[in-house]
């Protein structure tokens, strides 16, 4: 069973969108809070295999509540859900942690898609959200390189990242093991100074790796 903690301020909203999400068996709304506040108090004491924040709530929106949980629990898969079809907003979720943006408008399939895509480790945003982003993402003051202290077998696990591809993808298709995968991810994100998954990803698109 999943475990999910969705944080949405209007109580009516909230119960719409976890009967979409539990119309997939595996997954379970196991905790349920009204902002961002709330939800790092719950996460202190429960876990969840991935949270989904609405980016407007009261006491604390869903933007700052991702900051302090990708710090504290970096393991937690963060799913932004909102109205806002804004490039500005997504870009900014995807910089606190998020893995994914998706509007409230979306079908019931496609959300349950970017809850599984960003619980591989792939990078989900809507559609017409990623058509506003992604420009931006690739857009740059001038072409950098790749780090040059990258391997062959690092740059095939990177674009391979950027595609979305879960580690157990990127072994099948490597022929290594899972653990060596992470190894080599957790070493690639030490060389490149980045973050998290997502910042690699977002790495593999600006030096057009994918």
């Amino acid at each position: 069973m999943i475990r999910i903690l969705l944080a949405e301020d209007q109580g009516m909203v909230r119960q719409g969108l976890k009967m979409m999400i539990e119309t997939d068996s595996d997954l379970r709304v196991t905790g349920e809070v009204s902002n961002g506040k709330e939800a790092i108090s719950l996460c202190e004491t429960v876990h969840f295999d991935i949270v989904i924040l609405d980016i407007r709530m009261p006491v604390m929106d869903g933007l700052q509540a991702a900051r302090i949980i990708n710090t504290r629990w970096p393991d937690r898969k963060i799913l932004m859900l909102t109205t806002f079809n804004d490039e500005d907003y997504a870009l900014e979720a995807l910089r606190c942690g998020a893995r994914g943006y998706m509007l409230k408008d979306a079908e019931p399939d496609a959300l349950i898609r970017s809850i599984r895509s960003c619980l591989s480790g792939g990078l989900s945003l809507q559609e017409d959200v990623a058509a506003k982003v992604m420009p931006r993402l690739l857009k740059k003051e001038e072409e950098k390189p790749v780090d040059s202290s990258i391997t062959p077998r690092e740059l095939d696990i990177i674009m391979r990242v950027g595609e979305g591809r879960s580690n157990r993808e990127i072994s099948d298709e490597l022929g290594l093991s899972i653990g060596t995968i992470k190894n080599n991810v957790s070493l690639i994100l030490d060389k490149l100074e980045l973050r998290d998954r997502t910042q690699l990803a977002i790495y593999a698109i600006r030096h057009k790796l994918v």
